[in-house]
């Protein structure tokens, strides 16, 4: 896997393409458990859970992205 990461993109062969978008939708759905317990905290300020939302959406947003493309790549 590390060969894949750090090998240049355009180098990348369909299948190393394929298991980077996997690793990054991995890293995406991390972040989207810690995004969400700071939403459930309730911690009181408007526009700060405003943010967290808006960070939620574009979270999910991007995911829902990448995982469409990595569907697209033939191995």
């Amino acid at each position: 896997m590390r060969n894949a990461i750090l090998r240049m993109p355009d180098q990348r062969t369909a299948n190393e393409h394929r298991q980077v978008l996997r690793a990054a939708l991995r890293q995406l759905a991390r972040a989207e458990v810690y995004i969400a317990a700071v939403a459930y905290m309730d911690i009181g300020d408007a526009s700060a859970e405003s943010a967290v939302t808006k960070l939620r959406s574009d979270l999910n947003a991007v995911y829902r992205h990448l995982a469409e493309k990595r569907s697209e790549i033939r191995p």
